[in-house]
């Protein structure tokens, strides 16, 4: 991902903490906890050549490499989704390998529905993208909805009422990035109500350049974090840790799902962060995810 990438001799003069917890977030948050959070970590491809040797076998063929991610994840940020329409039959061939596995697909949007144009009009291509994502089953997770950075509040009753048009029984996150949305207030805020209302999530973006987009507003009682590291720079792990205590905070006021994306300017590294954010988890938060296991048992 290059959204938000900013060179390595900069990241000391930025601050990147979390925005303190949002008042607005009560709402969602604090009531009795009668359940177990579901948490799903993962990254967003399983097509990561670099990563065969590393936590897939040596010599993995590219058409087994899902096979092997699913070993090492519980959900993937399905990247792939938003650069073609699939059809049922090729995304049950996916969930197949996932099969017996507490394993979430979560599929992007395609992009001729979300970048080209106006929202509006995109009944056909909706229809043909849910109609393949749905092949998912039990195995469907949240489907987010990312708008271009070009895309300003402006536009916001085209958004509005593409998201009303969109089926209820399925669960729907948005990403914005244009930062009008978070600039100025009334957008902001009319965003918030609207998400709010049609039960639609928010997206929390995490990178670096755009601290704006790492914002800590709920609209369901769930949220889905796209955590975009830097290669393994030490303030890589700062953030990582700043995230574990956020995320348990959630879990301690009763969030229903935190689903939590790992990504990289150069993917290469996205499992060793992995491995450091589960190790901590299942320590210190008494969690049960599963751990990314490197090759000989060893991350070098």
């Amino acid at each position: 991902m290059e959204f938000g990438r900013v060179d390595t001799h900069l990241l000391q003069s930025i601050d990147l903490s979390l925005a303190p917890e949002p008042v607005w977030n009560q709402q969602f948050l604090g009531k009795p906890n009668t359940h177990t959070t579901q948490l799903y970590l993962g990254c967003a491809k399983w097509g990561r050549p670099e990563w065969v040797g590393k936590i897939y076998p040596p010599k993995t063929k590219e058409k087994d490499y899902l096979q092997h991610y699913v070993q090492h994840y519980n959900s993937i940020e399905l990247n792939a989704t938003h650069y073609k329409v699939y059809d049922a039959a090729t995304v049950a061939k996916w969930k197949a390998k996932a099969a017996g596995r507490s394993f979430l697909f979560c599929p992007k949007m395609y992009q001729g529905v979300t970048h080209r144009g106006s929202l509006q009009g995109k009944d056909a291509l909706t229809t043909a993208f849910l109609a393949g994502v749905l092949a998912f089953e039990e195995h469907l997770g949240p489907i987010f909805i990312q708008v271009s950075e070009y895309y300003a509040p402006t536009r916001k009753a085209d958004l509005f009422a593409y998201l009303a048009s969109l089926p209820t029984d399925l669960t729907f996150f948005v990403e914005v990035r244009h930062p009008d949305w978070f600039a100025q207030p009334e957008h902001w805020n009319d965003l918030l109500v609207h998400l709010r209302q049609m039960n639609i999530g928010l997206v929390i973006t995490d990178a670096a350049g755009r601290r704006d987009c790492c914002h800590m507003h709920l609209t369901i009682p769930k949220v889905f974090i796209r955590y975009v590291g830097n290669s393994l720079h030490p303030s890589d792990y700062t953030r990582a840790d700043a995230w574990m205590q956020r995320m348990h905070y959630w879990m301690e006021q009763g969030i229903e799902s935190i689903y939590f994306f790992m990504h990289m300017h150069d993917e290469t590294y996205s499992p060793e962060l992995t491995v450091y954010m589960v190790d901590a988890m299942n320590n210190n938060m008494h969690t049960h995810l599963i751990k990314p296991t490197f090759q000989n048992n060893t991350l070098f």
